[in-house]
């Protein structure tokens, strides 16, 4: 009796073991393919965002928990504002460059020019009064997926036009300049591919911002790559989120594939969305004071407060101002004896990238393209002009464009963050499910012989 039991003991014990390295097998097995026998860049368990994004003051759990219950929801309100809804910007401009040869193959990409007679009168008269409703026109049926072109001369009173040393294009130039309602012209896929497209991004990459050296320890080196690479990861994200799965059928959603191969298998550009996050985040909060009394001023007092209220109640966030008060340490940069010949080349380097949004060859890439480069133009500006409360220089001067662009711009990259975090817990969720399933299969088949 007593061997009977001692071998019943070694089966379970031999059973129990078989299920754990069943278990392991199987949940490698579900891993996705990037995450297997390689090692993460910044910890071993950077897929599951434990870790500190490297160069930055916040760890992944605190950045998610914050966008989730803070950041995400008050923004996503901030941007829909009339304030932050209309952008100025020139959408034709000659590549500096080379001859522009970028064809689209949807017409989603390019904009439905209106006559002029279609423009509400109120479009033509000069500055000094207020935002209307929304009155899109010309908008071919598809008011989600064409640019809205309306020569628009909405006032914004209160604001002075600067230029922008980050930046190339001359924002005091008001020539041929239209303003675009951002709501009905989402940032998504267009069909946008082929040789042009891939010639800008090499053009960044490859000309200006040239990825460091592997083992480089000096953080002003490293900056302008990772927050290229960071902004070209969440360019890729919103193209994936909102994709035209059947052009048949104009079905769109999802496309998880082109999610994976252009971001989440890369464990580097995930770290980089999440540090150019919050380097745009330390930005905003930087300049708190500037944002907080700012005229929001679109002629619609109702509206006008609602704007103000939300950007003070984003501002002084008790749970952000706690939990992650200083999300990236600019002070830290800039000190040693180069320091200031470094940060002019990154300057050029970023001025040119900025030139390159002219040889876009699609006109919505070219508005997104522009935008968010302006909204991290104006983030370099705030964190590398002005040193901190004790600094006796001029105070940085935003104008509104950059403003609309640096909310609209961490808007952006909260949806990001947010997005690919779902599509981890999502995944993970599923490997667990799964392995659950398999495992009790197994148990059941081996004790239930016992």
């Amino acid at each position: 009796m007593g061997k009977l039991k001692k071998n019943e003991g070694r089966r379970s014990g031999w059973a129990l073991g078989s299920v754990v390295a069943v278990v392991i097998a199987i949940s490698l097995a579900f891993l996705p393919l990037q995450f297997r026998d390689k090692p993460c860049p910044c910890s071993q368990d950077a897929h599951n965002y434990s870790a500190i994004v490297e160069d930055c003051c916040c760890d992944y759990g605190t950045v998610h928990r914050l966008n989730g219950a803070v950041l995400y929801p008050m923004l996503q309100q901030l941007v829909t504002t009339p304030f932050f809804r209309y952008f100025k910007v020139k959408l034709w401009c000659d590549c500096p460059f080379w001859p522009d040869d970028g064809m689209c193959r949807l017409r989603d990409c390019s904009v439905c020019e209106c006559p002029e007679n279609e423009f509400p009168k109120i479009f033509k008269q000069p500055p000094g009064r207020g935002l209307l409703a929304d009155n899109p026109v010309c908008q071919e049926g598809k008011p989600q997926a064409v640019v809205d072109r309306s020569l628009d001369t909405k006032s914004f009173r209160g604001w002075r036009e600067v230029d922008n040393p980050w930046t190339n294009d001359d924002e005091t130039d008001n020539e041929d300049m239209t303003y675009v309602n951002l709501l009905l012209n989402p940032e998504r896929y267009t069909g946008y591919t082929g040789p042009s497209a891939r010639r800008i991004w090499e053009a960044i990459y490859a000309e200006n911002c040239p990825k460091y050296a592997d083992g480089e320890s000096c953080p002003e080196k490293k900056i302008l790559y990772k927050l290229i690479s960071g902004l070209h990861s969440s360019i890729s994200v919103h193209i994936a989120a909102d994709y035209l799965l059947d052009e048949a059928s104009n079905l769109w959603g999802k496309n998880l594939s082109l999610l994976y191969d252009r971001v989440l298998s890369h464990p580097d550009r995930v770290q980089n969305l999440h540090f150019t996050f919050l380097f745009v985040l330390r930005a905003v909060m930087k300049a708190a004071k500037y944002l907080e009394q700012a005229e929001y001023d679109t002629g619609n007092p109702e509206d006008d407060l609602k704007t103000k209220s939300l950007m003070i109640k984003l501002l002084s966030n008790p749970n952000l101002q706690a939990a992650c008060p200083i999300p990236f340490d600019e002070a830290k940069l800039w000190k040693g004896q180069g320091g200031p010949e470094l940060k002019q080349q990154i300057q050029m380097q970023f001025r040119n990238i900025s030139a390159l949004m002219d040889c876009v060859g699609c006109e919505k890439c070219r508005l997104w393209g522009k935008l968010q480069i302006l909204g991290l133009g104006t983030a370099l500006k705030i964190l590398f002009s002005v040193n901190g409360p004790g600094d006796t220089g001029p105070a940085v001067e935003l104008q509104r464009n950059e403003v609309i662009a640096l909310i609209n711009l961490l808007y952006r990259l909260s949806e990001s963050v947010k997005l690919v975090h779902e599509t981890y817990s999502a995944a993970d969720a599923s490997i667990l499910n799964r392995l659950g399933n398999f495992v009790g299969m197994i148990y059941g088949s081996i004790f239930g012989r016992l």
